[in-house]
């Protein structure tokens, strides 16, 4: 009976290493996808919803490329959190997509010019030691 346990200490710590891994893949593919929701949606200006011009405006972010391949990416990033899902706890997987906040900070600033204060510096900070001690949890 003792033989088994580390089989299963052994299988669980795989399980959680491919969940780890595919939560990573599927924070890329969000933020990936995002960044380039964001430069579509930059490249058609500020739109403004209205009943009598939906139509067209659904056209006009339908055949952006930057929207659909952003979109294209986005649902593959996806695919891989269903996969990491099925393998770990919600309350483990989840806060790792909070990684997706810094991707989108450092992606605004080298790809939009967007600004970056401390502020957003220490929040960013906060987030990857959240993200460190819920991972440590797993083990």
């Amino acid at each position: 009976m003792e033989a088994a346990k580390p089989a299963v200490i052994g299988s669980k710590s795989k399980k959680m290493n491919i969940a780890i891994v595919y939560i990573l893949i599927a924070v890329v593919g969000s933020a990936a996808g995002q960044l380039l929701l964001k430069k579509g949606m930059s490249t058609m200006g500020p739109l403004t919803i209205s009943l009598d011009q939906i139509f067209g405006i659904l056209w006009r972010i339908g055949t952006n490329p930057y929207v659909v391949i952003g979109l294209t990416i986005y649902v593959c990033g996806t695919v891989f959190w269903l996969a990491a899902l099925s393998r770990v706890d919600l309350s483990f997987a989840y806060p790792f997509a909070s990684l997706s906040y810094i991707a989108m900070i450092i992606g605004g600033w080298l790809l939009f010019s967007e600004k970056v204060d401390l502020w957003r510096i220490g929040g960013s900070l906060i987030i990857m030691l959240g993200v460190i001690l819920i991972s440590q949890s797993g083990k």
